[in-house]
């Protein structure tokens, strides 16, 4: 019995992942070009073909696209990377003018007072939704769109985005979930040799699959855009299912230990209640018409 006892444990621990990917894509020339880069490169491009597509559905003239990309980008770029120094780590970020200035700029001071290029270290999903929201306002400000519109079209799209920026975390090792012993956990070599949930990969397939749901109902019911639908869907889909991986995930600073519930779900809060809001009146405002 106990023989059968030691086979099934060395069975079951067989089968995690080991998982320490290179960090670094390929290089081109003496330039090199990370993974979690190229997530986000690619998730970007991704939502840019799909929103770009939707916009021809709705024959929206070409001029009105082109700049929405731009505005996108940086108003997830910042907003994502200000979530990430307010939220998570103002005690550093906040504590100095520097420190400030190494919240915009991707370096940082080191201990003997030279610069280190580091890339931007720490993107809040948060905060990278709330400057997005900002940027779309921004934008429809100036091509006279509707912006209930614009947001369904963004929110369709959006889910790609995510799931690629979630495969990223998942190369970079980082974001990583409780110790576990289900069979698909994942031994984060460059963090420790524990077998851990592999949260990144969880949030990244439910986002694809929100994608293929947002795709079923547009297609089957192309009304529905423009009543903020689509928007709500994406926000209280996105941040319910945050709020409960979060359990299953580590806490990204030591503070939040000490929480009934960490940072991630406190800010997750407001997105759903927003996002089930706007669910509701879409499907009251398709109803009407």
């Amino acid at each position: 019995m106990i023989a059968s006892n030691s086979a099934f444990c060395i069975l079951h621990s067989a089968l995690f992942i080991n998982w320490n990917p290179d960090l670094i894509a390929f290089h081109l020339g003496p330039m090199e070009f990370r993974w979690y880069s190229l997530c986000w490169l690619i998730g970007l491009l991704c939502a840019f073909f799909i929103v770009r597509w939707l916009y021809k559905q709705d024959n929206i003239k070409d001029e009105l696209f082109d700049p929405l990309f731009f505005y996108c980008f940086l108003g997830i770029l910042v907003g994502a990377r200000l979530g990430h120094c307010i939220f998570y780590e103002p005690d550093y970020f906040l504590s100095s003018g520097t420190h400030i200035l190494e919240m915009f700029i991707p370096m940082r001071e080191m201990a003997d007072g030279s610069w280190k290029f580091t890339g931007y270290q720490g993107l809040a999903s948060h905060g990278g939704t709330l400057g997005l929201m900002i940027a779309l306002w921004i934008y429809v400000r100036w091509s006279k769109l509707p912006l209930i519109k614009v947001l369904d079209f963004i929110a369709i799209a959006t889910p790609i985005t995510a799931g690629f920026i979630r495969l990223g975390n998942l190369m970079n090792s980082e974001i990583i979930g409780k110790v576990t012993d289900v069979p698909w956990a994942f031994i984060f070599e460059r963090v420790d040799m524990e077998p851990r949930h592999p949260g990144q990969l969880y949030e990244a397939i439910a986002y694809f699959i929100l994608l293929f749901i947002g795709f079923a109902i547009y297609l089957k019911n192309k009304k529905l855009v423009g009543t903020g639908f689509f928007f709500g869907l994406c926000l209280a889909y996105i941040f319910t299912f945050r709020f409960f991986i979060e359990y299953t995930k580590e806490n990204q600073e030591a503070f939040e230990d000490g929480m009934l519930f960490n940072m991630g779900q406190l800010l997750s809060v407001p997105f759903i209640l927003l996002g089930g809001y706007y669910v509701v009146r879409g499907l009251k405002k398709a109803k009407t018409a």
